[in-house]
């Protein structure tokens, strides 16, 4: 993998002057890209029809809004979005990040599946175009290039600490996997459940697949229960968890079985209703976390949307805030200056995580301590 490069010695000083006196005034990098309080334009790109906008479009397109109007208000960077709908595809991923890169923008945020951001980033690094996906964490996509970004906790940051928390706790000795064999993100969790599983010496007696789109696991469910895990992991996109769930219970899993799905959510939760009571999931940010500023994300989301704030909408919201850092801190508008800022962001105070410290490691992939969540009472409530 490509590691961010390093900002030289004489670099941070400069940074260091212009923070500290500098900001406000008018000012211009060296290819005459000036920072003003006049508007940033960037890309963003979410799914607005489609199969993937209602699970995850809607969410970050107002997780987007909400810190674009703080951020604005605050006069320190101001953004206007140039918004693209990908149609829930990979080619309309393709196609979304061809034109802003046309556009000209400095950075696109966005890009959920980790799917469409295998096909669409190679776009955004071969011009330059910074790429910082809200929502995608299949291992190794941030490795596509060193102007590549990623909010979510990989698969390979997050998986292995979930089985630690979980295993400890559950005391599972051998379980079975299911998943999605097209989606990238969800074969690639499957890939790396194997290898933690078998890390921790526990036994992979089965792991069944399917393919996106499909509506019926109860094949895979009764070849699951016939071999008697300990647990099941489930490692799927939304639309597919939430099925897979309420199947669950309709073909008679017993309640022995614990339920691990990562990545789950409130939106699968409510899906599968009084199905998913005791799920286990691996999340990034929850409503009830004392994450600095967390608890006034959740207050002014409710009061601007009138619902509740999803863990996408959290996740793209904290992206704005820290491009914002890094665009404040790089004083330009200039990708490479902004992709260097961006690779120096450590202890980040954002809304993720249980403390909200937001660092990214060499290969643009992010670093905070990671949530374990239990459906408890129709509600995730913290696991430990």
């Amino acid at each position: 993998m490509r590691k961010k490069r390093i900002i030289t010695f004489v670099y941070v000083l400069a940074i260091v002057a212009l923070t500290v006196g500098l900001f406000n005034c008018k000012t211009s990098d060296n290819k005459g890209n000036q920072v003003t309080n006049e508007d940033v334009s960037i890309g963003v790109v979410v799914a607005l029809t489609g199969q993937h906008a209602e699970p995850y479009g809607f969410p970050m397109q107002r997780g987007f809004e909400l810190a674009r109007e703080e951020l604005n208000n605050r006069g320190d960077v101001k953004f206007t979005f140039i918004t693209v709908d990908d149609q829930s595809t990979p080619e309309g991923a393709k196609e979304a990040v061809q034109h802003l890169v046309d556009q000209g923008v400095p950075a696109i945020v966005g890009l959920a599946i980790s799917t469409h951001l295998k096909v669409a980033a190679p776009i955004a690094q071969e011009n330059s175009v910074i790429a910082f996906s809200s929502v995608s964490s299949a291992a190794g996509l941030s490795g596509i290039g060193n102007f590549i970004f990623r909010t979510s906790l990989a698969t390979n940051i997050s998986i292995p600490s979930g089985l630690m928390a979980t295993q400890e706790r559950l005391g599972y000795k051998k379980v079975s996997t299911i998943y999605d064999e097209i989606d990238v993100y969800s074969k690639n969790s499957n890939e790396v459940l194997k290898v933690a599983l078998e890390a921790s010496g526990v036994k992979i007696l089965t792991m069944e697949t399917f393919q996106t789109g499909d509506i019926d696991f109860s094949q895979q469910l009764t070849n699951i229960m016939a071999v008697k895990p300990d647990a099941l992991f489930v490692s799927a996109l939304s639309q597919e968890i939430a099925q897979i769930i309420t199947q669950i219970s309709e073909v008679g899993v017993p309640n022995s079985i614990d339920i691990i799905v990562p990545d789950l959510t409130m939106n699968e939760v409510q899906k599968a209703s009084d199905a998913a009571e005791g799920v286990i999931g691996f999340i990034g940010w929850s409503s009830t976390s004392d994450a600095p500023g967390n608890q006034t994300f959740v207050r002014n989301y409710q009061a601007k949307y009138g619902i509740q704030p999803e863990p996408w909408a959290a996740q793209s919201y904290a992206t704005l805030y820290v491009l914002a850092n890094a665009i404040k801190m790089a004083q330009s508008t200039d990708p490479n200056i902004i992709r260097d800022a961006l690779a120096q962001t450590t202890d980040f105070p954002t809304i993720l995580g249980k403390l909200g410290n937001f660092s990214f490691n060499p290969d643009g992939d992010a670093l905070y301590d990671q949530i374990i969540m239990v459906v408890k009472d129709g509600e995730l409530q913290f696991f430990e």
